[in-house]
This record gives C-alpha cells, structure tokens and sequence, in this order.
C-alpha cells in the first residue's frame, strides 16, 4: 500500500493560493505576504473583533461563519451582514482611518485570517487584479446592503427569509450549512418565526430541511417571493 501523502504547506498559505490575485503575485510578494497574514479563531457566540478597536487589516473567513453586528445604546441589535467559509469582509474599515464600527461575532466556532493594512494598501497600489476583485467585492456589498435596508423597512417576515436564502447572500450554494438559529440571527427575526417560515417554504417545495441544512429546491420561486426575480 502507497504511504497517505499529506499537504505540510501552512494553512493560511493554502488559503491565499485559492485566491486568484494572490496567485498573480511575483513569488516575493507571496512569501512576503503568507508570511505576515495572521490568524485568530474563536468560539460559538465570541465577539472575535471588537467596536471601537483599531483596524488591523481586512479579513477573511477560513472556517465557520461570523456577523457583522452593532448595538445601540437602547440595547437593539442591528445584524448587517454575515460571512461564511471563504468570505472576505471588513474592506470598508479597511479603507478608513477610523476605529472599527462594529462587533464581529462567532455563530459557530470560527477561524478568521487578517491580510494586515500595510499589504492591503500596498496591494491597492500595485495590483491590477486586487483592485479588480476590490471593486467587485465592494459592488455585491453595495448590492447586499440595499436590499437589506429594503428587507428591514418593507418586507414581510417571508420575503426576508427568501432573499437571506438567495444567491445574492449565498452565492453558487444551493445545499446551505445553515441552522434555523444562525438564519433567525441574520435575518433578525425569532427563531420561531423563521422555523415557521421555513416550514411553510418546505410544504410548498421550495425548500428542503435537514439538520443543520437548508436545501434551496426551487430557487426561482424562491426569488419570486422574495421579491428579486427580473
């Protein structure tokens, strides 16, 4: 039997090949950068970066899933955005100098990577294809953050659950690792109400419901009744 052969390269280093800009990079600049990314990992219901701290860099979501979130001195809880395995967020703290405005909490437990603030702007002065997924990111965030301002001043509990379920948020999954209580805290809705919506979505055969899993069966219609179909 051939020996299992097994990837000793560092995990950050494995994360940032994944990423095209990264790859275009002269090799220099790749070593120079793997070598300063850092990583933090926190546990399930963890405020893994704080409000009011300074911005150390942007950021990456290796494993798990985190929301952004702040609280208002009457104590409601504003949800803006959640990231999943894969995602980078954080560009617009980035780009400021100013604290960061918001809590990032652990849904689960969770690993994120910081690019640090001088090789973001070095790359933002050097890089063509940085800038360019720079741009696109900030394009679906624009994207994102208007339907959520219509999500939270218009839309029925059962449109807003559809669009949180729609590509615009997950895009190119269509089988979500998603429980109903990380749903309910993105969508900021009770967990009872998204349970409920989620079973009437599944008796309409929209949805499929496992645990921990939600299926996305008819996504057409599901974009019907949230209300992004063209």
């Amino acid at each position: 039997m051939r020996p299992m052969l097994v990837d000793q390269t560092p995990h950050p280093t494995r994360f940032l090949a994944c990423q095209p800009w990264f790859t275009q990079l002269p090799q220099e600049a790749r070593e120079r950068i793997a070598a300063r990314v850092s990583v933090r990992s926190g546990r399930k219901g963890e405020v893994m970066l704080h409000a009011g701290d300074p911005v150390r860099g942007w950021y990456a979501v290796t494993s798990g899933l985190v929301t952004l979130q702040s609280q208002s001195a009457q104590g409601r809880l504003s949800v803006f955005l959640g990231a999943q395995a894969g995602d980078w967020f954080g560009e617009g703290s980035a780009l400021k100098d100013e604290p960061r405005r918001y809590d990032v909490v652990a849904l689960r437990d969770s690993e994120l990577l910081c690019l640090p603030r001088a090789e973001f702007d070095e790359l933002r002065a050097t890089s063509l294809a940085f800038n360019q997924l720079l741009v696109a990111h900030l394009n679906l965030r624009l994207g994102q953050a208007m339907a959520m301002i219509e999500a939270e001043r218009i839309r029925s509990p059962e449109q807003r659950v559809a669009l949180y379920l729609g590509r615009l948020f997950w895009p190119g999954l269509r089988k979500l690792r998603l429980s109903q209580e990380e749903l309910a805290n993105l969508v900021g809705l009770s967990r009872q109400t998204v349970n409920r919506v989620l079973k009437q979505f599944e008796s309409e055969g929209l949805v499929s419901l496992e645990f921990g899993r939600i299926g996305i069966v008819d996504e057409s219609a599901l974009a019907e009744r949230a209300g992004t179909r063209p």
